[in-house]
């Protein structure tokens, strides 16, 4: 078997789309893109779609080079969606080099994708806090300790930097904590597209553009 068969051989007799797709009329979506994606959330959490709040973050660095991570969608309102990561981290540095980004939701149960392009700006030193004080405590011991994406030397060593930060946030000491480190980022797209597939591969595809305080919305090609 050549190299240039062996994914073809592998996903073989893989569906590539469900049996029962929602239905999706574009000439029906709301003015503005945060409400289709609301109603589009709903319907993924009603019909039992994994993780529908996962995102795909793509970010680029100071030389334009592109990275990009599954992270889990804060919010979203008119100003935009948001996410959240250390601003030491490599995807936060990336945001604070090249404060652009563009997500990505698919969720295949649906036979569905949101895209969103758009400048990307911080929230302020009290709703980071505010935010950081909602996670899990080995998920803030975890950032306090700062090493996100470095090398790990040994699993020992995890275990102790968290057990060493857990203690900090035992203690309760918010105002001694790092304030600074974690960091709400808010994406505020220039472009939103909602897809739909089609069994026939006649996908629907519906892009919002901004423009001004309003919206454009226009039928794309698949």
């Amino acid at each position: 078997m050549s190299d240039s068969g062996v994914i073809r051989n592998i996903v073989r007799g893989v569906a590539v789309f469900p049996e029962h797709m929602p239905s999706f009329d574009p000439s029906a979506a709301p003015p503005s893109p945060v409400d289709l994606f609301l109603d589009w959330l709903r319907r993924a959490v009603d019909d039992g779609v994994a993780s529908p709040h996962a995102v795909h973050l793509a970010t680029a660095d100071a030389e334009g080079l592109p990275d990009a991570r599954v992270v889990i969608l804060k919010d979203v309102t008119e100003a935009g969606w948001q996410v959240a990561s250390s601003r030491d981290s490599p995807k936060g540095r990336q945001l604070s080099d090249t404060p652009a980004a563009a997500l990505t939701f698919f969720w295949p149960e649906a036979g569905r994708q949101i895209r969103i392009r758009g400048a990307v700006s911080t929230a302020g030193a009290e709703e980071n806090h505010a935010d950081f004080q909602r996670r899990h405590p080995v998920a803030r011991a975890l950032v306090l300790a700062g090493s996100q994406s470095t090398v790990l030397t040994s699993r020992e060593a995890l275990e102790e930097a968290v057990r060493e930060q857990a203690g900090r946030i035992g203690q309760d000491d918010t105002e001694g904590l790092d304030r600074t480190a974690w960091t709400l980022f808010t994406v505020a797209p220039d472009t939103v597209e909602f897809w739909q597939a089609d069994q026939e591969r006649k996908h629907i595809r519906l892009r919002y553009t901004r423009a001004d305080e309003a919206w454009t919305r226009e039928i794309l090609w698949p």
